[in-house]
């Protein structure tokens, strides 16, 4: 327990070293916590209604970020759309993570017969194109939702290139003095997976999760404007930025896309910055401090 408290406060002084890193968490965690207050007082029946006097107006006139051709406030869509796009890059990362951690903990743990079959399996899972495997299941489910698009994601690939990470550093550690001493001590595996093996990994963990997330923010957003993400009518920032495949809507209604591009953007940003930061904790010749 001290040596993960440890590594956190090692985490928070890197990022606190680095004024990018410190910069993006600030905006991220300001961005998520505004998208979620704010959408949680919205009534998204109300934010949904066509208006048909109100279609395509740009802002100003009562609308800040103007109008869609439904005559729906743009603003409230954007809010509606990035909670819908962050919840997904949220379950998706966490979801994906704990496969992959638990799938990796053990290949790399016990090694030899039970690493071989492990891997082996993921070898197979990773032949197939994971985005055209998903494209395939969104094409032949009629009547998929929000939490089936989430499983499929997680499922199909969110948790591999974690497995194979950890399986990596499992291997290491479990030729390590510590590991021997338990198994000599008689303490069980599963014990010394979770309780000693486990809480070494955790800058390497976290570090993932923050690549991971932006990956999958950008996958989901990807997906979604190709009409192959969220289900239809679910407000998606990969739907907003959808409106720019227009060529009007392109030049001369930058409204309707660009403020959701602007912000998928700033949230790649901000967990790269991030992200670069909790990498240099993993690696001591990197650190800042």
């Amino acid at each position: 327990m001290p040596q993960t408290t440890n590594i956190w406060k090692l985490m928070l002084r890197e990022i606190r070293s680095d004024k990018l890193a410190l910069v993006g968490l600030i905006l991220f965690v300001g961005i998520v916590l505004t998208v979620y207050i704010w959408a949680a007082i919205i009534d998204p029946v109300a934010a949904d209604v066509v208006n048909i006097r109100a279609r395509r107006l740009p802002p100003g006139d009562g609308f800040i970020l103007g109008t869609d051709s439904a005559g729906r406030d743009m603003l409230l869509q954007l809010i509606l759309s990035a909670r819908n796009s962050f919840n997904i890059a949220f379950i998706v990362t966490f979801g994906g993570a704990v496969i992959g951690i638990i799938f990796g903990l053990f290949s790399g743990f016990y090694g030899r017969f039970v690493d071989n079959v492990l891997m082996r399996i993921l070898d197979f899972i990773s032949m197939v194109p994971p985005i055209m495997l998903i494209i395939v299941f969104v094409a032949i489910i009629p009547n998929y939702s929000v939490v089936t698009f989430a499983l499929m994601m997680i499922l199909i690939f969110a948790w591999q290139s974690t497995a194979r990470l950890i399986r990596v550093k499992a291997l290491q550690q479990r030729e390590l003095d510590y590991i021997s001493t338990s198994k000599t001590l008689g303490t069980p595996n599963i014990v010394i997976i979770f309780r000693e093996m486990l809480p070494n990994l955790v800058s390497i963990i976290v570090s993932n999760l923050t690549i991971n997330m932006a990956a999958n923010m950008g996958v989901e957003t990807g997906l979604t404007f190709l009409g192959f993400g969220l289900p239809f009518g679910t407000p998606s920032l990969g739907r907003l930025v959808a409106y720019a495949r227009t060529p009007t809507y392109m030049t001369d209604r930058l409204w309707m896309w660009l403020p959701a591009a602007l912000l998928i953007i700033i949230m790649m940003l901000c967990i790269n910055f991030v992200g670069q930061a909790l990498n240099r904790v993993a690696d001591a010749k990197k650190r800042k401090v």
